[in-house]
């Protein structure tokens, strides 16, 4: 039996890496994670093959003209973000449920390539003020990354209306609590 796709989507800031690491340690969806690319440098504490396949710029263009990729962006200038293929297809094949965490234009492209073997759902900030806060208190970007990722994330929350579901963030609990209903409600409903 193949396995099924969990898109889950959100601006930078909302909380989608913490919710996927949550629902995966509370352990009661079968399911694996697809580990992204990207060509950013890696953050203090990444590991390479774990948080993100980690390439140069020319490495990620050369899989880009190869056709590696699902679906990849430049989420913001010269700085990638992709599914590889092969990530997808091992655990598809295996019969594996797998959780992508991606971007909210890539969330909606991968939607539309799997439809109803796939849900997605997009994570809410409770207010784009309450989003800046969230990533200034992170301490790990510039103001200026902090004013382009709220840039974006005013349009990405446009976009919200194109996912299966929206989850907002206001209280951490409360939407892993969600999310995690969705998600086990879409793997029995679809397997019925």
């Amino acid at each position: 039996m193949s396995g099924k796709l969990i898109i889950i989507s959100a601006p930078s800031g909302c909380g989608k890496s913490t919710i996927i690491h949550d629902l995966t340690q509370r352990g009661n969806i079968d399911m694996t994670f697809s580990v992204s690319a990207t060509n950013r440098k890696p953050r203090q504490g990444e590991i390479d093959g774990v948080h993100y396949h980690f390439l140069s710029t020319a490495e990620f263009n050369d899989r880009i003209a190869a056709g590696d990729f699902l679906e990849y962006e430049e989420v913001y200038p010269g700085r990638f973000y992709g599914t590889l293929k092969s990530e997808i297809n091992r655990a598809l094949d295996a019969g594996k449920n797998i959780v992508l965490d991606i971007d909210v234009k890539g969330g909606v492209n991968v939607k539309e390539i799997y439809g109803n073997r796939a849900i997605s759902i997009f994570i809410e900030p409770p207010s784009v003020d309450e989003l800046r806060r969230r990533l200034e208190n992170r301490g790990t970007e510039s103001r200026e990354v902090i004013d382009e990722r709220i840039a974006r994330a005013e349009f990405e929350l446009s976009l919200a209306p194109k996912f299966d579901t929206v989850v907002v963030n206001d209280n951490l609990t409360e939407a892993i609590d969600n999310a995690e209903q969705i998600i086990l409600n879409f793997i029995n409903g679809a397997a019925e």
